[in-house]
């Protein structure tokens, strides 16, 4: 059996890669909570797998975004460990209105970019749902790497879309992992909300 044969599984068909993919996100997502380092190993695993499940569904802007994560990734393992004050491990910490402002218009301009660079040049059928949540995940993961607690509430809103998505294109198991995604990011928005999590701006 191959990594992309399909694999019944609890009543719908997945994939072996699909599988293994959404084991490695569900790690990633749960070490990040817990402010572990070593999710970003994960993180770079889960995105390398899965960008190929998303190029088989034509779904383009995810499956480059993927490649964006592998970077972001290695570049975010750095900041946790070292990206502090003096080199120091990253803490909690909130964004100001500066950072609020930059945030959405970052995550408009990408969403501008990107619809119109997959609506022109790829055969994607959501070239703009594709382009919103591609950008909407690059802010998401850059606030992660920084460990600014409203990445979780981008998650939150990206994730939803995401499971409505996923359905969309036949990838339910995907759309499941996507679920438990809005979940663990309440879990993760509770969790780095408290006190001794957060660092004052």
């Amino acid at each position: 059996m191959s990594l992309n044969d399909s694999l019944p599984l609890l009543g719908f068909v997945t994939t072996p890669l699909e599988l293994i993919s959404f084991v490695l996100a569900i790690m990633t997502v749960a070490l990040n909570i817990r402010q572990n380092h070593w999710a970003w190993l994960f993180s770079i695993l889960s995105s390398v797998l899965y960008g190929f499940v998303f190029i088989n569904s034509r779904l383009y802007g995810d499956a480059g975004l993927q490649c964006v994560f592998v970077a972001v990734s290695v570049w975010g393992w750095y900041q946790w460990l070292r990206g502090g004050t003096e080199h120091q491990p990253l803490q909690v910490s909130r964004l100001n209105t500066r950072g609020v402002l930059w945030s959405a218009v970052a995550w408009m301009v990408g969403f501008g970019v990107l619809s119109v660079f997959l609506h022109r040049f790829t055969d994607t059928d959501v070239p703009h749902m594709d382009g919103f949540l591609t950008a909407g995940s690059l802010v998401g993961q850059f606030l992660l790497s920084r460990k600014k607690i409203e990445n979780w509430l981008v998650w939150i809103a990206v994730d939803v879309l995401y499971v409505g998505l996923y359905l969309y294109k036949h990838l339910t198991l995907t759309a499941v992992l996507y679920g438990l995604f809005v979940l663990l990011a309440i879990a993760g928005w509770r969790t780095w909300r408290q006190p001794q999590s957060v660092l004052p701006v």
